[in-house]
């Protein structure tokens, strides 16, 4: 900010800032405006589909009918490319709530401090009047003039009562000053920090409406039956990946039951079922996959962290053989899904763009670890 800036020019610049919050915050304002163009992504990760590992060849436009192993990896590819976006979304969309709410607060102080000079600008102005009509006379000639001595010391001893509660004003008028300009600071760069965020929201939902146009027009490219067999290849790999993971014997020593909490959070989220999968989207009629965990725990009482990867970050580990109902399950090295722990091997998650929310096996996906809300 330059040094040059007044502060009656600070506070109303920070006014000026938190009066347009309101619209720069706005919940589900899409701040990207172009139109989505296909691209590929050289991410190498195994995507949203249950129990699949990523090919080569991330192309978007295969010949139909031709290897739907390739096809179902570029998928993959693309859509896991979409939910680690949106994890960035969601992220950039938590933070600017926050940072919203601080400069609402910065607005109801910087209010309030306006309020508070005026009126000891009025009540300085009065103590000045008040001395302007003694005249200024120093003390001497006030008992000089006085007729009574007695009168005149105790008139002293309230002008030096005075004297100090002017002080004590012209110390509050100070500092009230002083605050106000801070919060003028403040309100600056928690606006900086908002616009911030407001460009990675742009930025990120850019790559989501890219990945998921790219992902919808490879799939409009198969004939009904090579639709059916790619989702016949699909169950097949979740299956087949789910199978390997419970011969390992892992869910041997997970006899863990539910908290009260836990089991209120599965009851929240498997009544979620068939409702459809939406980036972003925290419910009631749509969710993505962190919006869904999220949201089951917030019904059971427990607060936790919007994104996938905060949550895996925030919360406290657990080994997967100790797991139990409620538990949050992360997925992939970037741990960019997340699943909700239902019991006998079982998750309830919010798969991908054009899925619904369902049940599926737990180990359908690679595992990155459990964390326990309320732990």
């Amino acid at each position: 900010m330059a040094s040059g800036t007044t502060r009656g020019g600070l506070i109303a610049a920070a006014v000026t800032v938190v009066c347009a919050v309101t619209v720069l915050a706005a919940p589900g304002m899409a701040w990207a405006g172009p139109n989505p163009a296909p691209s590929a992504s050289a991410t190498p990760a195994p995507g949203t589909t249950p129990g699949t590992t990523a090919g080569a060849g991330a192309g978007t436009t295969p010949a139909p009918g031709k290897d739907l192993q390739a096809v179902r990896a570029q998928l993959d590819t693309l859509y896991h490319d979409a939910a680690v976006a949106t994890d960035a979304y969601n992220a950039a969309e938590e933070a600017a709530k926050k940072q919203s709410a601080a400069l609402v607060e910065l607005a109801r102080k910087i209010v309030k401090g306006r309020e508070r000079l005026a009126e000891l600008k009025t009540r300085a102005g009065a103590a000045a009047a008040a001395q302007y009509r003694t005249g200024g006379l120093p003390d001497e000639a006030h008992l000089l003039l006085s007729d009574d001595p007695q009168e005149f010391l105790d008139g002293t001893g309230r002008v030096l009562q005075g004297q100090k509660a002017t002080k004590g004003l012209l110390a509050e008028l100070t500092q009230t000053q002083q605050d106000l300009e801070q919060y003028a600071e403040d309100a600056s760069a928690q606006w900086q920090k908002l616009e911030a965020n407001r460009k990675a929201k742009a930025k990120a939902q850019k790559r989501i409406e890219q990945q998921i146009a790219a992902a919808e027009d490879l799939e409009s490219q198969l004939e009904k039956q090579e639709k059916e067999r790619l989702a016949q290849l699909e169950k097949e790999a979740a299956q087949q990946a789910q199978t390997a993971w419970l011969d390992t014997g892992v869910l041997k020593g997970a006899q863990g039951k539910a908290t009260t909490q836990g089991a209120k959070a599965v009851r929240f989220a498997t009544a979620q079922m068939g409702k459809p999968y939406e980036w972003g989207a925290e419910g009631p009629k749509t969710f993505d996959c962190s919006g869904l965990t999220s949201q089951a725990w917030a019904n059971a009482g427990v607060p936790v962290p919007r994104t996938s990867q905060e949550q895996w970050k925030q919360l406290p580990h657990v080994a997967v053989e100790d797991m139990r109902p409620g538990d949050l399950i992360i997925y992939f090295k970037d741990a960019s899904h997340v699943a909700l722990y239902v019991g006998d091997g079982t998750i309830v998650h919010a798969p991908r763009p054009g899925r619904t929310v369902t049940l599926a096996g737990a180990g359908s996906m690679p595992i990155l670890g459990v964390v326990r809300p309320g732990a």
